[in-house]
């Protein structure tokens, strides 16, 4: 599917070239074409005209609206009745007062098109092309009303900003043709599956679904739910300004019509969870977590439950959306499925977990985004590089050519080598971020406590010397390991920045939420679905351990400009600088393809690791200890010390080593 192109129009013998010569246009030139015959989303009326004519929407173009017969005077109707609906658009979402009433612009951004047998659309488009970066600008927020990509306006305002931070917070959102058919497709499956890279708009794009299915019936019942307590808490903020912000004049009926919390829940409070009212509904039994009981385990003794009623369920949903897919169990999905009447929708990161096997299975998703808009593609190609060990040797991950281009790779291969690119992003485009370093590494020779307190105020005084509009709320600095180093940092620093930067520090881990004016300090687990313009992750190692990869991949891509990295030196660490030089100067990764067997090894690796996360921490243990033979009593005194240190990270590697250093001492 062309994810430049996006039509509300169903061919016919009237429209059929010209919408071929605007797929074609938008592939060959990779721009945005949408072609509407009125605004998407917003007006639910028919225009006695629509099937004869068609608005052609193209950032830095005019708008284009083409008769496609011969009919004047209905036509000329037709055209007032679209410009005013925009104008009515433009008036509800606050756009008037930057650009505007139509009489104002009507005549500098929308080019009416009389009706021709022929149209050649490269010409055509060549002579509508607005050269001026102000009208560009307007052409930009016009076309957002039209496709329901609506932009705070207050923010993006319609003159052209100066500063690279302010031109990249101030650019103008438009859906792509992906993203804007997820919205308003209708879909006949009843489980629709939307993956992507980290970035690529999912949970905008599950608001403004929501949006829609709220707006559209006074009487449904949807659950908006996610893993992760602290992103279901950031979405329940973010929903009623989202609806405010949309207009939506339905009043949000909290638990009521529509319930937006985390996956599991409490057995106090049916609301309190995905499960939890799963289970009050139905009046089945609730098990209460522990490291004994997996969420794989409750979802599927939940269907068996409902399985043995032999009668026909009520639904306790007309429709689910489930953000972040990747952290939930299939179970989870064939339960929602049970309990949802109409629609599930399942929003995934395909390479969240950059150990995931859901690559293999795109051919089942409905929508797959693979353009990044969030994160510079350098910095996601590092990461990546990094993720996947893709300079060193052995490698983590290897991905097959299609599973490459999923996420949105272009290959070159040369004998073994190959070269990995990927397309600039609209986000970045025109702006001159290329002298900007999206991906900074920081090595230090000594680990002290001081030393990477000093990296972490060399990197906020680089910002600020480079962005001079930076705030405290452009910043995250976040820490990958679970040591408790990183906590006495993190104090240390709490003290220390509002001296030196007379800035508010806000510890996540701590309040479990993103806070406005506030400098952004967490350890990884509070950072899902979260972005910042600069992230300063600190690792106190480069280790092997496939989960510690991930955790480095994912924190990386929390960033839309430059992410810094501050690291102790070790063995790989110049084929690592080495790669990313060349992915900060040629914008490719450059490495060698592993051989079968190499390949086949990783895969081994990879599949005992998936093994090892679907079970119990105290599971994953047992598991050592037998491997490395510890007797119970030893087990009793090494128990309580890994929990200490390592607080359910799975880390086979590290936690062997700390098992064997500690048998000493016990």
């Amino acid at each position: 599917m062309n994810t430049f192109f996006y039509t509300q129009v169903e061919k016919n013998d009237k429209n059929r070239e010209l919408i071929d010569a605007a797929i074609y246009f938008s592939m060959l030139h990779k721009e945005q074409i949408f072609l509407v015959n009125k605004p998407l989303g917003e007006n639910k009326e028919i225009y006695p005209y629509e099937d004869n004519a068609l608005v052609l929407l193209s950032p830095k173009y005019k708008i284009l609206i083409i008769n496609l017969v011969n009919n004047d005077e209905l036509f000329e109707d037709y055209v007032e009745d679209l410009i005013e609906d925009i104008g009515s658009l433009s008036d509800k979402f606050n756009y008037k007062s930057h650009i505007g009433r139509p009489r104002k612009w009507r005549n500098e951004m929308i080019s009416v098109i009389k009706y021709k047998s022929k149209i050649d659309l490269n010409e055509l488009m060549e002579s509508n092309k607005l050269l001026n970066p102000y009208l560009q600008r307007k052409s930009e927020l016009l076309i957002s009303l039209l496709t329901g990509s609506i932009n705070d306006i207050d923010k993006v305002l319609e003159d052209v900003p100066e500063t690279i931070l302010d031109k990249i917070k101030r650019k103008i959102v438009l859906f792509d043709g992906d993203q804007t058919r997820f919205i308003y497709q209708k879909m006949e499956e009843k489980r629709v599956r939307i993956q992507g890279l980290s970035g690529t708009g999912k949970t905008e794009l599950l608001l403004h679904k929501l949006k829609e299915l709220y707006a559209e019936s006074n009487d449904s019942k949807i659950l908006f739910t996610c893993f992760n307590k602290i992103l279901a808490g950031n979405l329940k903020e973010r929903i009623p300004k989202f609806f405010t912000f949309m207009k939506v004049e339905e009043q949000i009926q909290w638990n009521e019509r529509l319930w937006t919390v985390h996956s599991w829940g409490s057995r106090a409070d049916k609301n309190s969870g995905a499960y939890s009212y799963i289970c009050d509904f139905y009046n089945l039994k609730f098990r209460t977590y522990n490291n004994h009981v997996t969420f794989d385990s409750v979802c599927k003794s939940a269907i068996k439950e409902l399985d043995e009623e032999n009668t026909t369920l009520e639904y306790a949903f007309d429709y689910i959306l489930v953000d972040e897919s990747q952290d939930f169990p299939q179970s989870f999905f064939d339960l929602c499925e049970k309990v949802t009447r109409k629609n599930l929708y399942i929003a995934g990161d395909i390479f969240q977990d950059i150990f995931d096997n859901n690559l293999e299975n795109t051919t089942d998703v409905d929508f797959l985004l693979s353009r990044c808009y969030r994160t510079d593609p350098r910095t996601l190609m590092f990461a990546h590089s990094l993720g996947m060990g893709l300079f060193e040797n052995p490698k983590l991950n290897w991905l097959s050519d299609d599973e490459w281009n999923s996420c949105g790779y272009i290959i070159e291969k040369n004998d073994n080598n190959i070269k990995l690119s990927r397309e600039p992003l609209r986000r970045f485009e025109d702006l001159d971020v290329g002298k900007i370093e999206s991906m900074k590494l920081v090595v230090r020779d000594e680990n002290s406590t001081t030393v990477i307190k000093e990296n972490i105020y060399n990197g906020i005084d680089n910002i600020i010397k480079e962005h001079s509009s930076v705030t405290m709320d452009d910043i995250a600095i976040i820490f990958i390991d679970q040591a408790n180093y990183i906590y006495q940092i993190a104090d240390e620093l709490e003290i220390e920045i509002p001296k030196k930067y007379n800035w508010v520090v806000n510890k996540a881990y701590e309040s479990k939420r993103k806070i406005s004016n506030s400098l952004f300090v967490s350890n990884k687990n509070n950072v899902k679905g979260l972005e910042f313009p600069f992230v300063i992750c600190v690792a106190n190692s480069i280790k092997k351990s496939l989960k510690y990869r991930n955790a480095l991949y994912m924190m990386l891509t929390r960033s839309f400009i430059q992410s810094y990295l501050l690291i102790p030196s070790f063995n790989d660490i110049k084929k690592l600088e080495e790669g990313l030089h060349t992915i900060n100067e040629e914008k490719v990764i450059e490495t060698i393809i592993p051989s079968y067997e190499e390949i086949s090894k990783m895969k081994k690796s990879i599949i005992k690791y998936k093994e090892d996360v679907n079970i119990s921490f105290d599971e994953f243990l047992i598991g050592i200890f037998n491997d490395e033979k510890i007797d119970s009593e030893s087990r009793k005194k090494l128990l309580p010390m890994i929990n200490n240190v390592f607080h359910n990270d799975f880390d086979k590697s590290n936690i062997t080593e700390f098992i064997k250093a500690n048998m000493k001492f016990i």
